[in-house]
């Protein structure tokens, strides 16, 4: 696919914001070379799905495994390239497909409905498409935060293409508690985006700061940037990276609006869902000993689902960004629960090979 169409209008907006397709694809390019395995890179077609023509962008590695691949999902903002501490680890033992979500980073940005239901169905429904369109029969389904309300979605829309749900601190799963603001102590720098995500898509502080928005990621979150420094030596990749996956048009951002409550909260909360899950499909949750997030909802299901397999695991002195404040310790829990699907399965379709030769 060729860089997303746009108006004259948003053009003109665009250049404040400074996005450019083809410094998003650099970007990712250079944080991806610090992989020690082969990957390829695509736009995977996915149609009308929710746009007119709409496309997902697609890493994969070791496609030619014969184990249960894995889908990896990404957190709101976030893209695939912020899976660089994960990929090599994870792609060792299987199949690894990591997306951009639809309305995020390098995929197509359509409009979607302002309903909350109706915005999470279309964005579930894009997944399955897109695994459709990669030739997937079954897959392990990761997701962090956001992408882990989305994991927790699609197993419940198509549980029989689920082998393994794994929420990496999900994002949307307990209620809002009536106490939230004597509770919940906001950092400071969440502060200006709690507010602004009252009645504004959430990251549009960053845009506000046009050509700067890379600098204020680098001065509000140096936290993130240290994550990485021990991989990615180029120490303006990550916050460029960031700021170019939410300089555009907030497609997806604006989905999400739709469906949090208080930006913390889903005004649809997966634990009143989540025990309509299927018996079989296995659940392991990955908290950040020390995230922002409520890590309750994996205890209350591990309680509802007693009969079911649960696991929940909760990784000291994490936080949030658990997949990255230890990820020797993420990788490994991730391969553990893993491995329990690989039990006589056949799980890479020839089409797969096909489309995702190295």
């Amino acid at each position: 696919m060729s860089e997303v169409e746009i108006s004259e209008k948003e053009r003109s907006w665009f250049n404040w914001t400074k996005y450019s397709g083809s410094m998003l694809r650099a970007i990712e390019k250079s944080i991806l070379s610090h992989l020690k395995l082969s990957y390829r890179g695509m736009f995977v077609d996915i149609g009308p799905c929710v746009g007119e023509s709409d496309k997902i962008w697609t890493i994969a590695m070791n496609t030619e495994a014969k184990r249960t691949p894995i889908l990896m999902l990404h957190g709101l903002g976030a893209g695939v390239a912020l899976w660089i501490l994960n990929l090599d680890q994870i792609a060792e033992h299987r199949p690894l497909y990591a997306i951009d979500i639809l309305g995020f980073a390098r995929s197509s940005r359509p409009d979607f409905s302002d309903d909350a239901l109706i915005a999470e169905k279309q964005l579930v429904k894009s997944i399955d498409v897109w695994r459709k369109e990669a030739g997937l029969k079954e897959m392990i389904v990761l997701g962090h935060s956001m992408g882990g309300f989305l994991a927790a979605s699609y197993a419940l829309s198509y549980p029989e293409r689920v082998k393994h749900l794994i929420l990496a601190d999900p994002w949307g799963f307990p209620e809002m508690p009536t106490d939230v603001d004597s509770r919940y102590k906001i950092p400071w720098w969440g502060k200006p985006l709690v507010a602004a995500a009252k009645s504004l898509n959430p990251l549009s502080i960053l845009r506000f700061f046009g050509p700067m928005g890379s600098w204020m990621v680098e001065k509000m979150r140096p936290d993130i940037l240290r994550k990485f420094s021990n991989v990615v030596s180029n120490r303006d990749d990550i916050p460029n990276y960031i700021h170019q996956c939410n300089a555009q048009k907030p497609s997806g951002e604006s989905a999400f609006h739709s469906m949090m409550k208080n930006l913390g909260w889903a005004k649809n909360p997966m634990i009143n869902r989540i025990q309509d899950l299927k018996h079989n499909v296995p659940i392991t949750f990955v908290y950040g000993e020390k995230s922002w997030l409520d890590n309750t909802a994996g205890d209350i299901v591990k309680q509802l689902r007693h009969h079911e397999y649960v696991k929940v695991h909760s990784i000291p002195n994490a936080g949030h960004h658990v997949y990255a404040d230890d990820a020797k310790m993420f990788n490994k829990i991730v391969n553990e629960a893993c491995a329990i699907c690989d039990t006589d399965q056949q799980t890479i379709t020839e089409k797969a090979k096909k489309t995702f030769s190295l």
